[in-house]
């Protein structure tokens, strides 16, 4: 038996995504889950072979094999962690799934506009602590 059934890579400068990260860890009794912010400092996303753009693009989740899951499932399996697998089945039937998985689609590829990460129309991101010369302020 491994010490985790699901690890979560999440973005914690995102709110809505925080409200779900923190019922995950009060429901997490049994310390199932292993919670990585990938927006904290220090966070290297090369550790988990994808770019930290892709992760942030859509939500992604390691099984103890090491298997990479990403959108609807990694939602599936935190849930089952702490205990929703009658939900968990519900989210399988056809049709259902299909539903689900356009609405994190849609999700997620809005989520920065929908959780007012934008301004002047541009919602880019920088992994924290990284600058490109573009993004410096220049004084008059």
């Amino acid at each position: 038996m491994t010490d985790f059934d699901v690890e979560v890579y999440y973005d914690g400068e995102c709110p809505l995504c925080m409200r779900e990260i923190r019922m995950l860890r009060r429901r997490d009794q049994r310390q199932r889950i292993r919670f990585t912010d990938i927006s904290a400092e220090g966070f290297d996303a090369g550790v988990v072979g994808l770019s930290w753009e892709t992760l942030m693009n859509r939500i992604h989740g390691r099984l103890p094999d090491g298997t990479l899951i990403e959108g609807v499932e990694v939602f599936r399996r935190l849930y089952a962690a702490v205990g929703f697998s009658r939900l968990v089945a519900l989210t399988r039937v056809p049709g259902i799934a299909q539903l689900l998985n356009l609405a994190y689609k849609l999700f997620a590829k809005n989520r920065l506009r929908l959780t007012g990460r934008c301004a002047n129309g541009a919602c880019e991101l920088h992994p924290r602590g990284v600058r490109r010369p573009s993004d410096e302020v220049i004084a008059p």
